[in-house]
C-alpha cells in the first residue's frame, strides 16, 4: 500500500462548511476493521453488519472527549440478535481513539435469511447510542427504534429523533485488494450532521418511518436550502471514492464540496483496542458467593472467562473469586 494512502488509514478527519453551518467527519478504517473481524470467524452478512457498526461508530464516536466512551448497541429479534461497538476516547491529546465490536447471531437461523440484506437479518428491535463519561457520572443512553434499510438510516432517525439535528451518512464497505496484495477489509464514510441550534426543536410534523423524525424535519428557510443542497453533494459520492486508494478525504472533500469551502481541522487516528484484562474479570465476580463460584467451575476446578470482543481467554481459582474470596 504506498505511502499516500497509509497517512489516511485509521483516521477520521473533522470538517466544517461554514457557509452552510455544516460540520462533518470522514473515516477510514482499514488494519482497524481487518483486526476487529479476524477476531471471529462472522459469515458474511453478520461481518457486513459489524464493518458497518464499526464505521458509524467511528464517525459519530469521534466528538466525545479524552477516556470517554461511546458505545453502539444494535438489538433485534431476527437471526442476528446484536451487534456491540465500542469506541475509546484518545487517553491524551495525540494518542490514537480505540474501537472494538462483536456481534451475537443464531447461526442456525441465519438460513431463514436468505434473500434478504444483512439489515433485514435483524428483524424488530432498537438502536442505542451509549456514553460514558467515567466513574461518578452517570451514563447518556438514547434509544430509537430500528427504521430505514440500513444501519446507517438508523443513526439519523437516533440523531433527528433524540438529538434533533440533521444527520446523513455515506458508507462503503467490503473486501478489497490493491494488485498483488492480499484481500483485507475496508470500509470508508462522510457523515453530515447540522449545527445545533441554541434551542434545537423540529418544526415540522414527522416525516419519517413509523411517524419518527427525519432530517428534514428539524430545518427550515435557509438552513434547509443549505442542507439540501449539501446533501445533494455527498449523494455523488462514489464507492471507490469512499474506500479506494487513490482519493484521500481532503481531496475528496474538495470534490464535494469545493463551492462550501470545507474548513478541515486535524485528523484522529484510531486503532483496534479492547480493555478487557483479568481485574476486570475479578471485579465482575465480585457480586458472587463462594457457592454461586462453585456452579460456575468447570470439571478442572478452574472458573473460565472469554472476551467477545476479542477473544481473550481467562482462567482463575475459584477461591480467589466473588466476595468471599481469600486474600
Amino acid at each position: 500500500m504506498n505511502q499516500h494512502t497509509d497517512r489516511w488509514d485509521d483516521t477520521v478527519l473533522p470538517f466544517q462548511l461554514d457557509r452552510a453551518d455544516i460540520r462533518g467527519r470522514v473515516a477510514r478504517m482499514d488494519e482497524t476493521l481487518e483486526k476487529i473481524l479476524s477476531q471471529h470467524d462472522y459469515p458474511a452478512p453478520v461481518a457486513a453488519l459489524v464493518a458497518e457498526a464499526v464505521l458509524l461508530t467511528g464517525l459519530i464516536g469521534q466528538t466525545i472527549d479524552l477516556r470517554w466512551k461511546l458505545s453502539l448497541q444494535i438489538r433485534g429479534d431476527g437471526p442476528i440478535r446484536l451487534i456491540a461497538t465500542d469506541y475509546f476516547g484518545p487517553t491524551k491529546e495525540g494518542r490514537p481513539a480505540r474501537l472494538r465490536a462483536y456481534a451475537g447471531f443464531d447461526e442456525n437461523r441465519l438460513a431463514e435469511g436468505e434473500g434478504q440484506t444483512p439489515f433485514e437479518m435483524v428483524g424488530k428491535g432498537m438502536f442505542a447510542i451509549l456514553i460514558d463519561q467515567g466513574q461518578g457520572t452517570t451514563p447518556y443512553q438514547g434509544i430509537t427504534p430500528l427504521a430505514g434499510g440500513s444501519l446507517a438510516s438508523c443513526a439519523e432517525t437516533y440523531f433527528a429523533q433524540s438529538e434533533q439535528l440533521a444527520t446523513q451518512f455515506a458508507l462503503a464497505m467490503g473486501v478489497a485488494a490493491e494488485p498483488g496484495g492480499e484481500e483485507q477489509w475496508r470500509a470508508g464514510g462522510v457523515m453530515l450532521q447540522h449545527m445545533p441550534k441554541a434551542s434545537p426543536f423540529a418544526k415540522k410534523e414527522a416525516t419519517g418511518e413509523e411517524g419518527l423524525l427525519a432530517a428534514s424535519d428539524m430545518l427550515d428557510g435557509d438552513d434547509e436550502e443549505n442542507w439540501v443542497r449539501a446533501t445533494t453533494l455527498l449523494e455523488t459520492v462514489e464507492e471507490t471514492e469512499l474506500i479506494g486508494p487513490h482519493v484521500s478525504p481532503d481531496q475528496l472533500l474538495l470534490r464535494l464540496f469545493h463551492e462550501e469551502t470545507p474548513r478541515v481541522y486535524e485528523a484522529q487516528p484510531v486503532e483496534f483496542g479492547c480493555t478487557c484484562g483479568p481485574e476486570k474479570v475479578i471485579q465482575s465476580m465480585s457480586i458472587y458467593s463462594a457457592k454461586d463460584i462453585g456452579h460456575m467451575t468447570n470439571d478442572d476446578g478452574r472458573v473460565t472467562a472469554d472476551c467477545q470482543f476479542c477473544g481473550a481467554h481467562y482462567e482463575f481459582d475459584p477461591k480467589t473469586l466473588g466476595f468471599e474470596a481469600e486474600k
